[in-house]
């Protein structure tokens, strides 16, 4: 498995963990001090931010998870990916796609998500 293959599972790791302290750890291991999340829904600057977007998008689609839906395609210092949230082992309710850009250090700094598909 590739490197940024690993960064970016557990970049999707956090979006599933569900424990306050846990996700937090990760977070501030996984992403730069000055992290910045852009999706359609909204905008996370710094890890405080992020903190709170992951875990506002858990209580909206409580028991869901993300999962890779695909192939991670990389260069350089930026990587982008399809993901899918569903069910564990059930079909995806919303699917999307991210483009990771990463610090020197191999760090998640800024995060561009879309949005292909989501509930109604």
């Amino acid at each position: 498995m590739s490197d940024v293959q690993q960064r970016i599972e557990q970049y999707l790791a956090i979006w599933n963990e569900t424990d306050p302290a846990a996700r937090r750890a990760a977070i501030d291991e996984v992403w730069t001090e000055n992290a910045v999340y852009v999706d359609p829904l909204g905008v996370a600057e710094g890890r405080d931010a992020v903190d709170g977007f992951v875990g506002a998008a858990q209580q909206q689609f409580p028991g869901l998870v993300f999962r890779l839906a695909g192939d991670v395609d990389a260069h350089h210092d930026i990587a982008r990916f399809t993901w899918e949230l569903g069910p564990e082992g059930g079909e995806a309710l919303a699917v999307g796609f991210d483009v990771v850009v990463f610090a020197e250090d191999g760090r998640v700094d800024r995060v561009h998500g879309f949005l292909d598909k989501v509930p109604s």
